[in-house]
Formats: structure tokens, C-alpha cells, sequence
């Protein structure tokens, strides 16, 4: 009987979000992502999501409207490492969580690759909202791809996504 060789990946102990200058502008994680994909000796994807809370109820915060960046560190796990091009943002949905007054007019076009490194590299837009709107409090889930080539070794492989929310879409 052949082991089943499992590649596990996560950014649960390592999701940063970088607060706002504003404490009534805010974005904050509601959940560890994380996700496991069994290992066939062929190339696969798997997806996982990072479910975001942005508050942006206190009208006259942000009327300039709004951006959500991410950036990423490449994902590395026992001497391993995956490509730094291994990661797509490939959606991003979105609700009104409670006390909406305008729904985000997001401009970012999807997929694109989400930039992965050492430093982490510079961050990227992922979601953005229009000036006079987003004004409210949303749940934004990112969707983010991740290719694992044939030859992965069966290990726990980590990230740190740095999320940031700045004014002006």
C-alpha cells in the first residue's frame, strides 16, 4: 500500500493586516486561511479563500473611495519552497456585512498574479472602491489559486500575506 503524500498549505499563523491611519476605517482577518491538497505526481491547483472584514460605516471617513492591497512571501515549508509565481488572485466577492450605505464600484480586473518573496515584495491592489462609494461595513473574500507542480515534496508549506486598506481607489 502506497502512502498518501500530502502538501499542506497555510497562512494561518502568519496573516498580517497593516491597520489604518483611521481606527473608523478598518480591515481585519474573520478567519485563518488554510487548505491541504493530496500529492499525485501530477501538476494540480488548489484554492483557498482569506475572508476580510472592511469598515468603512462612518460616512465621510473615505468618500475619496477606498483600496485593498496584498502581497505575499513565497510559500516555503521543510528546505522547500514553491515559485514565487505559484499564486493568482483569480475573484474577489463581496456583501454587505451591515450598515451599507453605497456597494464598492471595484475596478480591479481578475486574475493576476499576487507577487511573492523575500521582503515580501510591493503589494499589489486585489480590491478597490470608487469614490462616493463602499461606504459601510463589507465582507470581501479574496480567491487565490495556487499551482503545485508534479514534483512538490509532501510537506507543510507556509505564507505571510500583508493586507493593507488605504484611501483613494
Amino acid at each position: 500500500m502506497r502512502a498518501r503524500r500530502v502538501l499542506a498549505l497555510g497562512a494561518s499563523a502568519a496573516l498580517c493586516v497593516v491597520p489604518s491611519a483611521s481606527a473608523a476605517f478598518t480591515l481585519t482577518s474573520t478567519a485563518a486561511p488554510s487548505f491541504s491538497l493530496g500529492l499525485n505526481g501530477a501538476n494540480q491547483t488548489a484554492s483557498y479563500t482569506v475572508p476580510l472584514t472592511i469598515d468603512n460605516s462612518a460616512i465621510g471617513v473615505s468618500l475619496t473611495g477606498w483600496n485593498a492591497a496584498i502581497t505575499s512571501t513565497q510559500f516555503s515549508g521543510r528546505g522547500r519552497t514553491l515559485a514565487t509565481s505559484s499564486s493568482t488572485m483569480i475573484a474577489v466577492a463581496f456583501s454587505c456585512a451591515s450598515t451599507c450605505v453605497t456597494n464598492p464600484a471595484n475596478s480591479i480586473t481578475y486574475p493576476f498574479a499576487l507577487p511573492a518573496g523575500s521582503g515580501p515584495p510591493a503589494a499589489v491592489k486585489f480590491f478597490n472602491a470608487a469614490s462616493s462609494t463602499g461606504i459601510g461595513t463589507f465582507t470581501v473574500t479574496p480567491t487565490i489559486r495556487v499551482a503545485v507542480p508534479a514534483n512538490a515534496y509532501a510537506a507543510s508549506y507556509s505564507t505571510t500575506l500583508t493586507l493593507t486598506l488605504a484611501a483613494g481607489p
